[in-house]
Formats: C-alpha cells, sequence, structure tokens
C-alpha cells in the first residue's frame, strides 16, 4: 500500500500540474492550431519541469533542501521563490509570443495560489502543494468544460478520483494534516474560481 500511495504522489506532483493543465487544454481546445501548441508546450515543460529539476539538484547538492517533497518550512522557501518567477517568465514571455487567452489565466491563478503558498509559509503554515495543484487543475477542467461547452464529465470525474487518491496518500504517509490539505485545496480552487470570470 505505501508504496502504491508513493507512486500516486509522485504521479501528481505538483511540478507536473503546470505541464499537464497546458496538455489538457490543448486536448480540449476545439481550434488549437499545430504552430500554436509547440509555441507554448515545449517552452513551459522546459520552465515547469526541467529548470525547476536542476534547481532542485542545485539546491539538494548545496544541502539546502533534503527530498523532492519539501516536507519542512525552510526548505519549501527556495522552490516557492523559484516559481514564482518561472510563472511570471511564461505569463510575460512564453504565452505572449502564441497567445492563449485560457493558459493566460490558468498560469495567472497558478502564481497567485503558489503566492499565498509563500505568504502562509511566512505565517509558519504549510499548506500541500500536491493538492493546491489538483485544485487548481480540477477548476480549470471544469471551467474549459463550460467556456468550450463541451461534456467532459468522465476526465473530470477522474480527476475527483485522482484528488481523492493523492490526499489518501498525503495523509497515510503522514506528509500533511487534514487542515493542511483542505487549504491547499481550496486555494487552488479559488485562485482558478476567481479569475473564471475573465475568460469564461
Amino acid at each position: 500500500m505505501r508504496h502504491f500511495l508513493n507512486i500516486v504522489s509522485y504521479l501528481f506532483h505538483p511540478l507536473f500540474i503546470p505541464i499537464g493543465g497546458t496538455i489538457l487544454y490543448f486536448i480540449v481546445a476545439p481550434y488549437s492550431t499545430l504552430e500554436m501548441q509547440s509555441g507554448n508546450i515545449l517552452p513551459i515543460f522546459i520552465l515547469t519541469v526541467i529548470i525547476p529539476i536542476i534547481f532542485f539538484l542545485i539546491l539538494k547538492n548545496l544541502g539546502v533542501i533534503h527530498s523532492i517533497f519539501l516536507p519542512t518550512l525552510e526548505e519549501r522557501k527556495y522552490p516557492l521563490y523559484i516559481s514564482c518567477i518561472l510563472f511570471l517568465m511564461i505569463l510575460y514571455k512564453v504565452i505572449p509570443n502564441n497567445y492563449v487567452h485560457e493558459l493566460f489565466y490558468f498560469f495567472t491563478g497558478l502564481l497567485t495560489a503558489t503566492a499565498t503558498a509563500l505568504i502562509l509559509l511566512f505565517l509558519k503554515f504549510k499548506i500541500s502543494m500536491h493538492l493546491l495543484g489538483m485544485g487548481s487543475i480540477l477548476m480549470f477542467m471544469i471551467g474549459l468544460s463550460i467556456h468550450f461547452e463541451l461534456n467532459i464529465t468522465l476526465a473530470i470525474s477522474l480527476f475527483v478520483l485522482f484528488t481523492g487518491l493523492v490526499t489518501t496518500s498525503r495523509l497515510y504517509l503522514k506528509a500533511h494534516n487534514k487542515a493542511e490539505l483542505l487549504v491547499g485545496f481550496l486555494i487552488g480552487c479559488c485562485s482558478q474560481l476567481i479569475i473564471l470570470k475573465y475568460w469564461l
């Protein structure tokens, strides 16, 4: 059981949420072009997966962080700073080159959620970044379904199931308590919900 829940934690690591939401958008969007896809997916993948992994390896070698799951408050600060900077780069450099309205607001929501997590960190409250990511992408999926008037109920249902699995894994592995999981999920959902009115 522990091995399975560890795999779940790795598969749905917050590192993969930005690129996951981007790919999801291009799967769902009826009018996306190959040029639009290549202009967004590759740079977003590099900025949100490759570069954070490089920074993680550097910080681990320096002894600043010790685990990819960042269990302590101190370990979380630098990755969150880096995430905020990378999201700003995507918003100001990547998306404007091949402008995608919906993706711009998705990343605005992710930046807002990450900044909120950083502020709470200074208040000595650690939230679940796993659940923040799951809440963000779940609300984005619901928004896409309404926006494009598409029935993706099955995909949304599956993602609700995955969210439950991630929640179970974080509790079972004693990575977070219930309050940290709930607040993380609510921040993820609300950050996307608040900006829905700008692109729906």
